[in-house]
Order: structure tokens, then sequence, then C-alpha cells
């Protein structure tokens, strides 16, 4: 790890790393990043959500900026996360699907980040950021290059594995590379409040930034009996649950509590922040790392959880890959402000090393929405917004200005496919225009195959 930060600061000005212990405050503040395990586009309060109630974060959408059109990195976990921390869209992304590998303690983990990707906390340490991952990593093991520890994070806690991370009272996680036993008798999301909190309490007098992953509401349906009270009765009757994952009694009741646990906690950080009266030099930022999942006794139709978009989490249809994101920065951003910038993970590197005064000289795909969050115009043109997805047979999407080409059976060129949506007209992807616009699908499927470079871990 020190060998790769001197090489990442090496490539930067040598004036701002002259000035980076000089820089004030104001001029570096803390960032947190609250990552949502497949909240849809209309689970919040904020984005339609009706049958349950997220106050907290929607008064972060009230002290700050909502985005109408943030797209993922990916529309299942490993390589959406990828591309949030290294700036790369799935086309050229070291991690483009879930597949297992196995860890120096024997155990399956996620496919390793490589050594050589430089991540938002690789780029904030050179400018002397604590950092911190809290819940569920997803890109290495225990032993592997992609370990959070050797990829810029100074402090790990949670989920290292995405397979463990299905459980909400699993045997174990991990602190760094030390696994904590707890069982099957402790709540993680419970953990991993306290520890985030606990976190920004230890740094509060140096800048820092803190990646919070929680899970909720991936997966199983489960929570403590305490936080289900408010809604137990409030969809009676209900059908109980009893496929994959736990049973559950009352699936819709759980779920809804399950976000409001969620929204609890943003709430508890947003207080802290403001008790510690770092709340003028922080930006928070809420999002999801994709679409909502059916599985475990979820009801995304029943909540409508797309918020009208169609698909869910595995699609490349906007409600696979369009996700909530607030943003809550007092110092910078207007409150009650609604953008409709389009903007995907790939460009939260490049906006957070900004906001972190560093400048970095990697290739990569996002550009900069700081901008956006000043309330000015975005002046650097952004390429074609670009996915790859591998089970399934295989999909592609591409997007260029209002226009959605998505192709499908990559794997099988013979039985392939593409359809083509205008969003701008036809949000809802009803309207499959793909033999009426022939010459926009040659377009669009030329760039789609621009965008493509080989990944010998992932290919067609």
């Amino acid at each position: 790890m020190k060998n790769k930060i001197t090489l990442i600061a090496s490539s930067f000005s040598c004036l701002a790393l002259q000035t980076a212990v000089a820089q004030t405050k104001i001029s570096q503040p803390n960032i947190i990043y609250i990552l949502a395990d497949d909240l849809g586009y209309g689970d919040l309060g904020c984005y339609g959500q009706q049958k349950f109630s997220t106050p907290n974060i929607d008064a972060m959408a009230s002290d700050g900026m909502r985005f109408t059109q943030n797209y993922s990195g990916s529309t299942v976990s490993a390589p959406s996360r990828c591309s949030l921390l290294t700036g790369k869209h799935t086309g050229h992304a070291a991690i483009r699907g879930n597949i297992n590998e196995k860890g120096s303690d024997g155990k399956m983990y996620d496919t390793s980040l490589p050594e050589s990707e430089i991540t938002i906390a690789e780029l904030l340490k050179t400018r002397n950021y604590a950092t911190a991952c809290i819940g569920k990593w997803g890109m290495g093991g225990v032993g592997s290059e992609g370990h959070p520890n050797k990829q810029g994070f100074d402090y790990f806690y949670g989920y290292l594995g995405q397979a463990n991370a299905h459980w909400y009272y699993p045997e174990y996680i991990h602190e760094n590379s030390t696994e904590v036993i707890l069982g099957k008798k402790v709540y993680t999301h419970d953990l991993f409040e306290n520890k985030a909190l606990e976190f920004i309490k230890t740094n509060a007098e140096k800048p820092f930034f803190l990646y919070l992953a929680v899970t909720i509401p991936h997966a199983e349906l489960q929570i403590p009996a305490e936080y289900c009270t408010a809604y137990e009765n409030s969809f009676m009757p209900e059908k109980a649950h009893k496929g994959d994952y736990s049973p559950q009694e009352k699936p819709h009741a759980t779920f809804a509590a399950m976000l409001s646990r969620l929204d609890m906690t943003v709430g508890k950080l947003n207080q802290l922040l403001r008790d510690l009266k770092l709340d003028e030099n922080t930006i928070v930022i809420f999002s999801s790392d994709n679409g909502p999942h059916k599985e475990g006794g979820a009801d995304p139709q029943f909540f409508n959880s797309g918020g009208g978009l169609r698909g869910v989490k595995r699609d490349l249809y906007e409600g696979g890959i369009r996700v909530p994101m607030i943003v809550k920065w007092p110092q910078v951003v207007k409150s009650g402000t609604v953008s409709n910038q389009p903007i995907a993970f790939w460009d939260v590197l490049p906006t957070l090393a900004e906001v972190g005064t560093v400048k970095s000289t990697t290739k990569i795909d996002g550009v900069s929405f700081l901008p956006t969050l000043k309330g000015k115009k975005q002046s650097k043109k952004h390429l074609p917004f670009y996915w790859e997805f591998y089970e399934q047979g295989g999909k592609q999407a591409i997007i260029s200005g209002d226009w959605k080409l998505i192709k499908f059976n990559v794997k099988n060129p013979d039985k392939a496919y593409f359809e083509l949506y205008n969003i701008k007209d036809d949000l809802s992807e009803k309207k499959n225009l793909a033999t009426t616009k022939s010459d926009m699908v040659k377009k669009l499927s030329k760039l789609m195959t621009k965008q493509y470079v080989l990944n010998e871990k992932f290919k067609w």
C-alpha cells in the first residue's frame, strides 16, 4: 500500500502536495457517502414513496439537492461498487460481474479489485484524509489485492464478501482482516451505525472520508422486533414468505421497518455532524447500488419501489440502474434543489477528488459534477453512459442524449437483438423503436462497441 500511495502522489502536481497540510477545513470538507443496497428509485418519500416514511432522508433532500437522473454503476452489486470507487464504467472497469474467488483463509469472496486500480479513498489519503469503509465491501477478501485496507481505507468493518452479506444475523463479519464472531445473534446494521458514529467522533479534528455501505434493504427481510412495531399491522392481511432466505410472516411490514431503520441511521449521522459543528463543512451523499430486488419476500410492485420505471435489479431498463441520489453540503449546495443533470457512479470519483482538492491523472470515464452542486452549468461534455451485465445471456446498454439502446443475448450473437427507447418521451420504456429507427440503432451500436474493452475475467 505504501508504494501504491507513493505512486499516486507522484502523479499529482507538486504544488497540491506541498499545500496539503496548510489546507483549511473549508477547502478540505469531510465526505460521507452512504450507499444503500438494492434500494429502488421509488423507495424514499422524497421520490414518491407513500406506504412508509423516510423523514430524515427527505430532510436531506430539503436541505440539499435531489437528482432525478442518477445512474448506478451496474445492475448488480460488485461491478456497481467498483465503478463507484474507481471512476470507470463496466466497459473499462476491473470488476464487471459477481464472480467468486477464494481468499487466503480458504473462504470464498468476490473478484478482487487489482492493486493497480486507484480508488477514491487512495486519492483522498494523499490529502491526509482519514478513511473508513463500514458495511459491505464485495471486491476482494482476506489476503487479496482487493481488500479495503489495500485500496486506501485505513479501517474496514463489515462484510468482506457478498454471500455473507445476504444475512443480517451472520456467524461472523470482519474488522479489517480479523473475523468478528457474532454467532448469528447480532443485527449487523446496528453495529454498522455504531461504528460509523464512532469513526466520525474519532476523526472530528481532521478531514475524513466515510464510505458507509449498508446492506438494507438487500436479501432477507429481517429486523429486530422493536423496530417493527410501527408497521406490524399496517399492511394486513399479510401473506407470509416461506421461500428463499429466511421465512417472514409479515414481509411488507418488515420491509417498511427496515427502510425506517435505515432512515433513522441517516438522521443520527446528520445530527452528530450538527452536534460536533461539522455539518457546514461536510458533504453527505446518499444513493443505492442498483434497482430493487424481488428475492426473500421483497415486493417491489406492492411498494412501487421502481417509482414507475420499468425493470428491477439485473435489468438494464431504467428501473434496474436509475437510483436515488441526494447531496447535502450546506456551504455549497442550495437547499431544496432538484437537478435533472444526468450523472453516473463513475462521476463520483472525479467529483470527490475535486472536492478534496486532489488532481488525478488516472484515465477514467467520469466527469465531475461539482459545477452542478454549485448551481452552475456543466461545461465538460459527458461521454455516453454505458453498462454491461454478464448474467441472463449477457446484456449491454448505452445512453446518448435522449436515446437508449439495449442489446440482449450478447453471449449468443445468432440470437442477439436490440431494443431502442427515447427515455425523454418514454421514461417507462414501453415503446420499442428499434424497427422504426434503424439508423439510430446502428449509430448507438457503434458507440456501444467503442465503449467495450476486453477483460479476461469478464468476457463474452
